[in-house]
């Protein structure tokens, strides 16, 4: 039997790459990870992550869910043992799997964050599992243009930071947009994938999905961050 492999995801564009490229390296792909914050995270995307089980219907991969409830970020003093603590649930989560499957390993989705990436990496090491982590230290821009070479549509789906304003909220994330970003770096120091939580972003579509995500929404706008407030969604 061929050993199995997790993908975390969220359902935002670096997550759905790793598990893109994964499947495209064909590793073994057998189920989808998602942690639901209830409210801020230092590990965790998220906005929207109630939409990732609509990604795995379309992707056809079993998902597995975890809820680990106010993770308590917005009182955290110490974000290293922040981290390590939200990192508990998901170690649970994967430990009790391990139970079930031969698990080789996860993939990840990080680019540049060594918080998030040192910690799983300790994790898969706990655990005695690989990580699969193809975005870790690429170039943005180049990893930009790979995923919408790929046939990746990407929504907008929150922004908090300089230089990005509320008609950013909804927008798809096109070479048009590349460019903008590129310039907003070049100015404001904005990631130009938004590593540093400037922007998320939710996968619509895809070559890994079979069906499209189709959205109906509002905005909410805060003054200097605002994100999309879905009213409905589906499958196309």
């Amino acid at each position: 039997m061929t050993a199995e492999w997790v993908s975390l995801f969220s359902g935002g564009k670096d997550s759905s790459w790793a598990l893109y490229r994964a499947l495209e390296e064909g590793l073994n792909v057998t189920r989808l990870l998602t942690v639901h914050p209830s409210d801020d995270s230092y590990m965790y995307h998220v906005p929207a992550t109630d939409l990732a089980a609509l990604a795995a219907e379309s992707t056809g991969i079993e998902l597995v869910e975890v809820h680990p409830g106010d993770l308590e970020a917005t009182d955290a003093d110490d974000s290293g043992a922040q981290g390590d603590a939200e990192l508990e649930p998901l170690e649970a989560a994967l430990s009790e799997l391990q139970s079930d499957i031969d698990l080789a390993g996860v993939t990840a989705g990080a680019i540049e964050s060594e918080f998030q990436t040192d910690r799983i990496q300790a994790m898969c090491d706990r655990l005695g599992i690989d990580l699969f982590a193809p975005l870790w230290q690429e170039d943005p821009r180049e990893l930009g243009d790979a995923m919408l070479s790929a046939g990746f549509e990407i929504t907008i789906i929150q922004v908090a930071a300089h230089g990005l304003d509320e008609s950013w909220l909804g927008r798809t994330l096109d070479a048009d947009a590349l460019d903008e970003l590129e310039a907003l770096n070049e100015r404001y120091g904005v990631h130009i994938l938004g590593e540093g939580g400037e922007f998320e972003t939710l996968v619509t579509d895809g070559p890994h999905m079979d069906r499209p995500i189709e959205l109906e929404y509002e905005t909410e706008w805060e003054g200097t961050h605002g994100r999309l407030r879905i009213t409905d969604a589906y499958l196309g």
